[in-house]
């Protein structure tokens, strides 16, 4: 059992070293060997659990969704409406992106790899179709005009995101990314929520997941 520990200690270990490069370097800027160095471990210890640059890229990518995905459930659980939820969702993936280096790699590796058309989609699908079936959700609560289309508008929401949290950190370095995501919403729920509900934009936009952050 000690053994085992040992184990998962170590990969815990390469995993963190090598996000916090990749996030850094990039996936092609970063060597196998600087990764050694950032670990401080052998070479043997790194090759025992992944066999490339690649496979270490991978299971970053992997981790990011994960976390993700144990969000997406957390939010799932909450006791809000729709709408509120969709502010959650951003507001706990700017929080992880901030907070966590694994997500930053994550996030930097999967962009690195798509202009090569080799980038796995599944973060991104998936929280364009958790945001979609939120979306669907609101229109039924009445907190969207019933003429967004679902599919269109949680495609936008994640796109919008992506842009706000991209400027951020190469105007801040993401320090102000919580406050741009709160202007994004600020500017959006105006125009896609019924006037009869604008009352209650003030309380949507502090909108924030618990559960999620407990993860």
């Amino acid at each position: 059992m000690a053994q085992q520990a040992r184990a998962v200690a170590t990969r815990a270990q390469i995993v963190l070293g090598a996000a916090e490069l990749f996030e850094k370097q990039g996936f092609v800027g970063a060597s196998l060997g600087t990764i050694l160095e950032n670990t401080g471990l052998t070479k043997g210890a790194l090759y025992f659990h992944f066999k490339s640059k690649e496979e270490l890229a991978r299971c970053i990518i992997a981790e990011q969704h994960a976390t993700s995905i144990a969000s997406v459930e957390a939010i799932g659980r909450e006791q809000a409406s729709a709408i509120e939820q969709i502010v959650m969702l951003c507001h706990e993936m700017a929080r992880q992106i901030v907070h966590d280096p694994i997500v930053r790699a994550g996030i930097r590796i999967t962009l690195e790899l798509s202009v090569d058309d080799q980038g796995p989609a599944d973060p991104y699908l998936d929280w364009i179709n958790t945001c979609e079936h939120l979306a669907r959700r609101a229109v039924e609560e009445g907190d969207l005009e019933p003429d967004i289309d679902p599919p269109r508008f949680a495609r936008f929401v994640i796109g919008a995101f992506t842009g706000v949290q991209t400027v951020s950190q190469v105007l801040t370095q993401r320090k102000d990314l919580e406050n741009r995501v709160d202007d994004m919403w600020m500017f959006l729920l105006p125009g896609i929520m019924p006037a009869h509900r604008h009352p209650n934009i003030g309380r949507i936009r502090k909108a924030r997941s618990e559960g999620a952050q407990r993860n």
